[in-house]
């Protein structure tokens, strides 16, 4: 259900609190960063008390751009210190969590046990690790997160300076693999919307700017492709370099570039005991079901998931078992 048609939940959530805080999922790509700012400076139009809570410790690029321009301008706190920010009364507190809905994906487990009046806002499928205790707003016909707080934007009619307006445009523009993937009207007129309030498309290109060293490294990763019944693109890293969560996203877009090629799955270390797998599709593979019963999560486009304390060949066995019972 679209966002619009739930706005009169979220709005009477919204009215009935004191402190809001919003929180997405762990290693923040420009989806989540600019659905996140974008509630922000809605909130903030309302004159609500509101916070951000960012506990990754390292950024991508786009995410370290935004954040260091911005530096000052908004209400940024750990997780670890939530509890001097907590209206008393727990009734008045509302966390909004937006751009996931796994409760292992959080920026923060901690804050989901400490606030109890939760919503989520998400363009993701739900599975078994989405969040119990949570009014869910989740349209999965929405390229993105920063789509459906376009929407909310543009149906209370709040102007936003243009720097915002871009950081929203690049959250959709990233999401859509610059509107190849998972894009409906409703896409377009979301960044025409952008662009009307001074989104800049040159903007979003200097956010979505690359590393020379981090696109070598993920250069790599391209010269080990597997195919599967020549429609699924397979690759995986050394267990000798630890990759970004998504620079592992980046090079799963590429692969779907191929002919034939209709999903794509990559696998590498994101961390030192930390196995990532991201994959992509076109929308005529259901990677979200393979995705799910691996323990992560997503839609028919893109998913992730993450693995404790295991291998890249443990991984590896697993996703292309679960390939060939599908097949």
């Amino acid at each position: 259900m679209g966002i619009i048609k739930q706005r009169k939940e979220l709005n009477k959530s919204i009215k009935k609190a004191k402190n809001i805080f919003i929180m997405a999922h762990q290693d923040l790509d420009l989806d989540a960063l600019g659905s996140s700012i974008g509630m922000y400076i809605l909130l903030k139009n309302k004159k609500k008390n509101c916070y951000l809570i960012i506990d990754d410790s390292t950024h991508e690029l786009g995410v370290e751009k935004v954040l260091r321009e911005l530096e000052g301008c908004l209400q940024i706190i750990k997780s670890e210190s939530i509890d001097r920010y907590l209206y008393p009364r727990d009734s008045k507190n509302l966390l909004l969590i937006l751009d996931t809905n796994k409760v292992d994906l959080v920026q923060s487990k901690n804050v989901l046990k400490r606030i109890s009046k939760k919503i989520i806002i998400d363009h993701h499928e739900l599975g078994k690790t989405t969040i119990k205790d949570a009014i869910i707003i989740d349209d999965t016909e929405s390229s993105s997160t920063c789509e459906m707080i376009t929407e909310l934007i543009e149906y209370y009619d709040i102007e936003i300076e243009s720097y915002y307006a871009t950081v929203l445009l690049s959250g959709i523009v990233l999401d859509t693999n610059n509107f190849t993937l998972k894009t409906t009207p409703n896409t377009y007129y979301a960044a025409y919307y952008l662009s009307s309030l001074g989104g800049s498309a040159k903007k979003v290109q200097y956010l979505l700017k690359q590393d020379i060293l981090e696109y070598t490294e993920r250069q790599k990763l391209l010269s080990h492709i597997e195919t599967i019944n020549n429609k699924i693109a397979f690759t995986k890293a050394t267990s000798s370099t630890i990759y970004r969560r998504e620079d592992l996203a980046k090079v799963a877009d590429t692969l779907l570039f191929f002919n034939n090629i209709e999903a794509s799955f990559v696998i590498g270390k994101i961390g030192k005991d930390t196995i990532g797998l991201s994959a992509r599709s076109l929308g005529n593979y259901d990677i979200s079901k393979i995705l799910v019963k691996l323990g992560g999560g997503g839609d028919n486009y893109n998913g992730a998931a993450r693995f404790e304390k295991t291998t890249i060949s443990k991984v590896e066995q697993q996703l292309k078992k679960l390939l060939k019972e599908k097949e």
